[in-house]
């Protein structure tokens, strides 16, 4: 529940920084100013005491987000990925809330099994280990059918964890109330949106019925892409609360010396993996959105296995095309188009500057062509991207939360295995070949058949809708009139109509 109450939370949440020590240690790798190390040190340090206490034996951090529950260590997980904002020491320290959390009992694990299932373990499967990996949400063990002799994995859910989400869920959505209240400034930021957004992610991966079609969608996508692979879903032996998938034998994408020893080129896999993502986002519209090395493995032939599709990416193709545009005048340096994108797409509202904007955009993308990753600051990058958003009044776009975030993710993933990797020149390649397919004369075409073939749908009903909208002018209702037939028909019938655009229309497709 939603309320006052939650503050409780908030307060133990900085308590239990401070206690573990994470909040110094948070402090120094974000470079805070002296200002806000004190603002946070003595606001903080009365209720130190009523922080939880953690494990000792983890370092601070991993150890405050470890205690705090669930939704903090998927953040932690997500910073992991970016020893480039955080440092490298405390990336490292944090990769074990990746898939190494203190597990459950096996014991707990083969009960909710036979409850969710309606089986007993040791008749389906003739062997089921203690859990290889334990994540946030869930923990998998390795076992084999007495059927088949197949081995697969089995992910349980961790008991109770949709109450552990839940408290977490609730004290974020009173820290975004706050925000509203506190800081008008931030309200461009949509912050009850976001909480919103994270809340409807959560809930679909607290299902693992919905990661088990998601898997097999993505399968279904990926299934020509060179060098990815996924495993398959065992239906039978999957429900709500349990998922059974066959076993990917590789080694982990975040182990650079196994991946060494094996004889593969992490060059070669840094870019793959960038490019994977992109052509999942632009491509399909549809993408694996928790792409850390804890769901990614090297197969013994090199190729790229990804696993976990608990939290799956979905943007519709005006987005992506958007999005791409973006990309491409990124990568071409032309910033007026990429400003100019940002206006027509509804980012930035209209009555600031596009010229401004577009300088701005220059100061953020030139720093960044012709260097390694080794020699930018993503955090000064990252800072200096939020003050050009909010001098210029952008809003937070929900839709693009998930695409933004897993691509910070996939480029700390991609830079982890090959430091030097220019992000740009890798995506170049995925882009131009979107942009061909996707912008241009062809597309528009194929967009002006699927908007024939819709309206034809309607062809039947046409009259009776222009009779209708001439009775209801008359009755002075034509607002009303206009908004029905923007749900029905969309923008710009009225001009077709007008024109005699719809016999020409349907006299091409019949």
């Amino acid at each position: 529940m939603k309320g006052p109450h939650n503050i409780w939370r908030l307060v133990r949440t900085g308590a239990t920084f401070e206690r573990t020590g994470a909040m110094r240690v948070v402090l120094d790798a974000v470079e805070a100013p002296p200002t806000l190390r004190a603002a946070a040190r003595v606001l903080a340090w009365p209720f130190k005491w009523l922080g939880y206490e953690g494990d000792p034996a983890m370092p601070p951090v991993t150890r405050a987000l470890s205690a705090l529950g669930p939704a903090y260590i998927k953040f932690g997980q997500v910073l992991s990925t970016r020893p480039d904002v955080v440092g490298e020491e405390l990336a490292n320290q944090l990769r074990v809330l990746q898939d190494k959390l203190p597990p459950f009992p096996v014991e707990a694990a083969k009960a909710q099994v036979e409850t969710e299932l309606g089986v007993k373990v040791d008749e389906v499967f003739s062997e089921f280990s203690p859990p290889v990996a334990a994540a946030s949400i869930a923990q998998v063990h390795k076992a084999r059918l007495a059927e088949t002799g197949e081995t697969v994995a089995v992910k349980v859910l961790r008991p109770g964890i949709e109450r552990a989400f839940r408290k977490d869920i609730d004290a974020f959505w009173l820290a975004a109330d706050a925000i509203n209240f506190l800081s008008p400034a931030s309200r461009r930021l949509r912050p009850r949106d976001v909480i919103a957004h994270f809340e409807g992610v959560v809930n679909g991966e607290l299902d693992l019925r919905l990661e088990s079609a998601s898997a097999s969608e993505f399968a279904a996508n990926t299934v020509d892409d060179e060098g990815f692979q996924l495993p398959e879903v065992v239906w039978g032996l999957s429900g709500r609360r349990v998922m059974t998938m066959s076993w990917a034998e590789g080694v982990p994408l975040g182990d650079n010396e196994a991946i060494d020893a094996a004889g593969h080129d992490r060059v070669a896999l840094s870019e793959r993996v960038l490019q994977l993502f992109l052509n999942h986002a632009l491509r399909d519209g549809f993408f694996h959105a928790d792409m850390h090395q804890g769901n990614l493995k090297v197969a013994p032939n090199g190729d790229i296995i990804a696993y976990d599709f608990g939290i799956m990416g979905h943007i519709d193709e005006y987005t992506r095309r958007v999005y791409a545009e973006i990309l491409y005048g990124f990568i071409r340096r032309d910033y007026r188009r990429v400003a100019e994108v940002h206006f027509e797409a509804g980012y930035v509202p209209s009555n600031q500057d596009v010229d401004e904007f577009a300088r701005a955009l220059r100061a953020v993308g030139e720093p960044i062509f012709g260097m390694d990753s080794t020699r930018i600051s993503m955090g000064r990058l990252l800072n200096y991207l939020f003050e050009v958003t909010e001098r210029f009044g952008m809003q937070t776009r929900t839709e693009l939360i998930l695409l933004q975030r897993t691509m910070v993710v996939v480029e700390g993933v991609a830079r982890s295995l090959n430091p030097h990797m220019n992000i740009w020149s890798v995506a170049r390649p995925v882009v131009e070949q979107y942009i061909k397919t996707s912008i241009g004369p062809r597309a528009a075409l194929r967009d002006f058949a699927k908007t024939a073939r819709v309206m034809a749908r309607f062809g039947p009903r046409l009259p009776g809708l222009v009779e209708e909208a001439l009775i209801r002018q008359t009755q002075g209702l034509a607002d009303e009139l206009e908004s029905k037939w923007v749900r029905r028909l969309g923008w710009g019938i009225g001009g077709l109509i007008s024109g005699a655009g719809i016999t020409l229309i349907l006299l091409s497709i019949f």
